[in-house]
Formats: structure tokens, C-alpha cells, sequence
């Protein structure tokens, strides 16, 4: 069960927020969940599409072992690929298809207006800047601090 969906009265913006076996009554497109839409956005801004699947946990905040079953089902759907790094066949990398900018593009709207229903509307300006300032240094301290998966294990 979710705490809940986004837009929904009560509704709070998680990584699972939104299911991703719903379609977006428009266009009939599966929907993605949010940090499928993450995972999307970062490779379809990325110059080349592509990024080492360390790059996106790490950038998303999100562990390895999680972001492992998100780009499998975002590659079981044909909106990425996954394939050895061509400098280091230890890394994967993953790279958006060409059916992926499409889901975004058709998400992107409804992403935005529903982030800033539940995130934005109840605030002043003076309290949006705050909340920047103060997610900002969060982030920041998210990342410096890797999550416990990506932290190298001691061989015993």
C-alpha cells in the first residue's frame, strides 16, 4: 500500500509514488513511477543519452540494487538499453531509446503540474527559496554520503 499517490488529497511525493502499471488516459501510454521519470529525464538530458548505471544511483540518491530493477523495467518496456561500458566492462551504462524522450515528453506536463500542486501551491516565494536553500544542502549531504550499497564491503 502507498503513504500516497501524487495529486491525490494527502498524497506525498515518494519514489513510489506514482505505479507504474497505470496508463495516462490522453494517450494511453504506460505511465512511469518517479524515479522512473528521474532515470528517464537525466539520460534524455544527457549529451550522449547515456550514463554508467553508478552515475544515475548516485545522482538520483537511490541505491544501487533499486535503480538495478528500475532500468530493467524501463528496458523491458524498449525505453532503455543496458550494455557493458565500452572503457570498463565491469560498469554498465544505460542509454535512453528512442521511445523514451516520447514517454517523457508525454509525462512532462502532467509531472510538473502535479510537483508543484503538492509541493508548491501552499507556499510563499519567500518560503519556496527557503525550501531550495534547505534541499539543496540536503542533497548535497545525500550525496557525499553514498547509500550503504555503494559503499565498498570489506573482504573477510
Amino acid at each position: 500500500m502507498h503513504a500516497g499517490r501524487l495529486g491525490e488529497p494527502n498524497g506525498v511525493l515518494t519514489a513510489d509514488a506514482a505505479d507504474a502499471d497505470d496508463e495516462d488516459p490522453l494517450t494511453g501510454l504506460e505511465l512511469v513511477s518517479y524515479v522512473q521519470f528521474q532515470l528517464l529525464a537525466r539520460l534524455g538530458d544527457a549529451p550522449d543519452g547515456h550514463h554508467r548505471m553508478t552515475d544515475l544511483a548516485d545522482g538520483v540518491v537511490y541505491s544501487r540494487s533499486g535503480l538495478t530493477y528500475q532500468a530493467q523495467s524501463l528496458e523491458q518496456r524498449g525505453l532503455v538499453v543496458r550494455s557493458p561500458s565500452p572503457e570498463d566492462e565491469r560498469s554498465t551504462v544505460v542509454s535512453i531509446t528512442a521511445a523514451g524522450p516520447d514517454v517523457l515528453a508525454a509525462e512532462f506536463p502532467g509531472h510538473i503540474a502535479t510537483v508543484h500542486g503538492v509541493l508548491f501551491d501552499p507556499l510563499t516565494d519567500e518560503d519556496a527559496a527557503d525550501l531550495a536553500r534547505i534541499l539543496g544542502r540536503v542533497g548535497e549531504h545525500l550525496r557525499a554520503s553514498p547509500p550503504r550499497s555503494a559503499t565498498r564491503r570489506e573482504v573477510t
